[in-house]
């Protein structure tokens, strides 16, 4: 465990976010937080000067289908094979307990 962080401090955050926690929760997020700041310390020190800012590590591309209109069903043939039909609509038995 580094200096980076105390059990004061810990406990400190911790009062700040309205939390209480044991002394064995305090050591052991003491310790936690202390490795979590390890290895930022540990990314901060890489030298990054020749590498471009990216937000993702592999080129992405849309995958996608283009949008192109095609052939539709016509409206009456598909209510006509439907179980039921009110107001030009499918008609389908209430979901939540509603009332028709």
């Amino acid at each position: 465990m580094t200096d980076r962080i105390t059990r004061d401090d810990v406990a400190h955050v911790a009062d700040l976010a309205r939390l209480t926690l044991a002394d064995d929760e305090l050591d052991a997020f003491t310790g936690q937080l202390a490795a979590v700041l390890d290895h930022a310390a540990d990314l901060d020190a890489l030298d990054l000067d020749d590498v471009p800012p990216t937000a993702h590590p592999l080129p992405l591309r849309n995958v996608l289908r283009p949008d192109v209109v095609g052939e539709t069903s016509d409206r009456a043939e598909v209510l006509a094979a439907a179980p039921s039909v009110e107001a030009e609509q499918f008609r389908v038995p209430p979901v939540l307990g509603e009332a028709p």
